[in-house]
């Protein structure tokens, strides 16, 4: 699945159809016939395709995104509702199913024209040209933090919105009053003059006849009843009591089990595959080469896990077994001195002349950067259901894409799409692994040549060393700094430059900048990572500026502050941020603080980490969080995010390393791939802004200042800089390390 970005998005949805010349010939209008049969039963009024409304009043919203622990099935629900002014014990959800109609054109109209508003008689067509761009690509993703954002204020606000005016105007005419004298309250149409009150239900059938309006007015911050609170989220209940259903849950009857091994290097093929030795272990059915991989089908998964460590196989070689993790350092080095010396170099960021200033400067900062690649490591490993017959697949996985995966099961097996039904289950953690469909390609292809509906469960092992892993980096930087340690220029150069554009832009005063890039790809998978390049280029930045306050003399805290005057919105984040964490409050020995701020998707995150090093090895005590994102749709989901995030990013941070030697990844579980444990957690406070501002994101955002945050705590409580991720490698108790590269 290729990546797309926000030029090449307009330019396919505009191709898609001449939809800003005919306009009306590609308009989504009424849709809800197209998918009534499959959300609704036939007492049920669907309201175009996400919302529908049962005799019972309980109202529905249909959320076209997975649910993998984000929330985002209540939040999206939430927005619908408030709009709607429906009671919420009487809102549920459903998730859309993988039917064209649900490609997640909101998604895409919010992600490529943000909050751009557009005259009425325009939205049907606009919103037309991004749906039939969406089905072309088969687009119903979940990741980016754009769930909220996107679907929530394009489609659910609105959706919830536009039923309300609906059902209003059919008590208007059913009740023969003003339609201005009825309100809708609670699930209910109310006229207050007389009393009278009737739930919505009885409107309904009426109501779903009415022409929708295009933009419904949308309510301010201050009318919200439900945005902004935070009721008990919709997932939870199913999860304690164990009723909720995950990939791995799935049964089928007359079901088998596969366990696959792919070739260790990546990129090479298999070559011959000795049969015999499996072909008499009990319950084991077949064999079956996938070319890059080879499975084993048994009555259940642990004979064929068995069988495929057992299973004799030979892989072809790719050219890449003698590559290892610093010939890839070296590699990426290599590719930013060659293009310097060519003047190849991609511009990021350009203003002013950085490069003189430096040059004449008295006083320059210098450094490098790195991290090593990363796994996902999701709770639950990759696996997929599926049933093969008769020219049909249906599917059965957590995924974060269905429509993706259905188009992509689709081309491997050389059905028509439309021959491809995904049943989207609860996800047991995503991280952005999920939106690559290898392994349900490789479930579709075992059932289809084994002949039973199988369901393909990936060994924690296999599923470290054949991910799609966040990229592993080097970052150089140069700084100039003037009177009072003032940053004058900024300079940096780094490898491989993946999404969003603005991962490595700075938010401070610093009037000359230079913030360039080359390309040095390597055989290792690539994939969407939490947060993606904001998880890397964080760490570089924040670690940097640090550096630089270190060099000028100053507080770490008041140095940003200062080069933020001009940025209030990330100075009012910053501020908090250290006071909540009480920076100026002195702390025991061999502790230390440390503090970042950066923004990603949307929203502003400063964290301040507290750590004590005990023996050459960092504690984590306390972690305090400042986040704006615009409006906290669910406050506590919003806390519990940041929460994730920096566990997830904290882990990586202290831990996480996916190294390469004889061209194969080395981790194979959680014994070498560590984890942060319960008891290694630190407190974690969480304070929000509401600023008012667009909408940002919460799944992503919590992660990319907890590295640098702890680095910059490091050296705070040891002296001794961090500059290469992660910190298990560091021994903080040597003195000969605490060093600053200033020239």
């Amino acid at each position: 699945m290729g990546k797309w970005t926000r030029r090449a998005f307009i330019t396919t949805g505009v191709l898609a159809g001449g939809a800003l010349v005919i306009g009306v010939a590609i308009r989504p209008g009424d849709r809800s016939d197209k998918v009534a049969g499959l959300i609704a039963d036939r007492d049920d009024a669907v309201f175009d395709i996400w919302l529908k409304l049962s005799p019972d009043n309980t109202v529905t919203a249909i959320i076209p995104h997975a649910e993998m622990g984000q929330g985002v099935h209540t939040s999206l629900a939430m927005m619908l509702a408030d709009e709607m002014d429906a009671d919420w014990n009487k809102v549920t959800m459903m998730e859309a199913p993988a039917h064209a109609e649900y490609a997640n054109y909101a998604l895409a109209k919010g992600y490529a024209l943000g909050e751009t508003q557009f005259p009425t008689f325009l939205i049907d067509t606009i919103d037309g040209v991004f749906l039939t761009a969406t089905k072309m690509m088969g687009l119903q993703i979940t990741g980016g933090s754009t769930s909220v954002k996107t679907t929530g204020q394009h489609a659910m606000r609105v959706a919830g919105a536009a039923a309300r005016s609906m059902l209003l105007q059919a008590a208007a005419t059913d009740w023969q009053l003003p339609l201005d004298e009825l309100d809708a309250r609670d699930g209910e149409i109310v006229h207050q003059a007389s009393g009278r009150a009737a739930p919505f239900a009885t409107f309904a059938m009426a109501a779903a006849e009415l022409d929708e309006p295009a933009a419904p007015r949308l309510k301010e911050v201050g009318e919200f009843n439900i945005m902004g609170t935070s009721p008990a989220r919709l997932d939870v209940p199913a999860k304690v009591d164990g009723s909720a259903v995950f990939g791995i849950d799935v049964r089928l009857p007359g079901m088998k089990y596969a366990a696959v091994r792919a070739a260790p290097v990546f990129g090479a093929n298999v070559a011959e595959v000795e049969t015999a030795s499996v072909q008499d272990m009990p319950g084991v059915l077949r064999v079956v080469n996938l070319g890059d991989a080879v499975a084993v089908v048994a009555e259940g998964y642990w004979q064929a896990e068995q069988a495929i460590r057992k299973l004799s196989i030979t892989f072809s070689e790719s050219g890449n077994e003698n590559v290892s993790q610093n010939d890839i350092f070296r590699q990426f080095g290599t590719a930013i001195d060659n293009a310097l010396a060519e003047n190849s170099l991609e511009i990021d960021v350009e203003r002013g002349d950085a490069a003189a200033v430096i040059k004449n400067a008295a006083q320059v900062v210098s450094a490098e950067y790195r991290v090593p690649y990363l796994a996902h490591a999701t709770m639950e490993p990759m696996n997929c259901t599926a049933q093969v017959a008769d020219g049909e697949c249906e599917l059965w996985l957590g995924t974060q894409n269905p429509l993706g995966f259905a188009k992509e099961v689709a081309d491997a097996l050389e059905l028509d799409e439309e021959n491809v039904t995904v049943h989207n289950q609860y996800l047991g953690g995503g991280f952005g692994r999920r939106a690559f469909p290898d392994y349900a390609i490789q479930a579709a292809r075992i059932a289809a040549e084994s002949g039973y509906p199988v369901q393909l469960i990936w060994s924690r092992e296999e599923d470290t060393r054949h991910d799609f892993y966040r990229q592993a980096n080097i970052s150089r930087f140069k700084a100039a700094l003037g009177a009072g340690g003032t940053p004058l220029a900024w300079e940096n150069n780094y490898v491989d430059k993946h999404d969003p554009v603005e991962a490595t832009h700075i938010p401070y005063g610093i009037s000359d900048q230079l913030i360039r890039f080359t390309s040095s790809q390597t055989h290792v998978p690539w994939g969407f990572w939490r947060s993606v390049d904001h998880s890397l280029h964080a760490f570089f930045t924040e670690s940097f500026i640090d550096e630089l306050a270190v060099a000028a003399g100053r507080d770490p805290y008041r140095y940003r502050r200062d080069l933020l005057s001009e940025n209030t919105r990330f100075r009012d984040v910053l501020d908090l941020a250290a006071q909540k964490a009480d920076w100026d409050t002195p702390l025991p020995e061999n502790f230390g603080r440390g503090i970042a701020v950066h923004k990603s998707f949307g929203t502003i995150v400063a964290q301040v980490v507290e750590v004590e090093i005990t023996d050459g090895k960092p504690r984590v005590h306390r972690v305090v969080c400042a986040v704006d994102a615009g409006f906290a749709i669910h406050p506590d989901g919003m806390r519990a995010q940041m929460e994730s995030g920096i566990v997830y990013g904290l882990t990586a941070a202290l831990y996480g390393e996916i190294s390469v030697r004889g061209g194969a990844v080395q981790q194979s579980n959680f014994h070498d791939y560590q984890m942060l444990r319960m008891d290694e957690s630190p407190a974690i406070e969480t304070y929000i802004i509401n600023s008012g501002e667009s909408l940002g994101g919460a799944g992503e955002p919590g992660t990319p200042a907890i590295a640098p945050a702890l680095a910059n705590a490091i050296f705070d409580a040891s002296g001794i800089r961090i500059r290469e991720l992660p910190v298990k490698h560091h021994d903080l108790s040597r003195p000969d390390l605490k060093s600053q590269d200033v020239a």
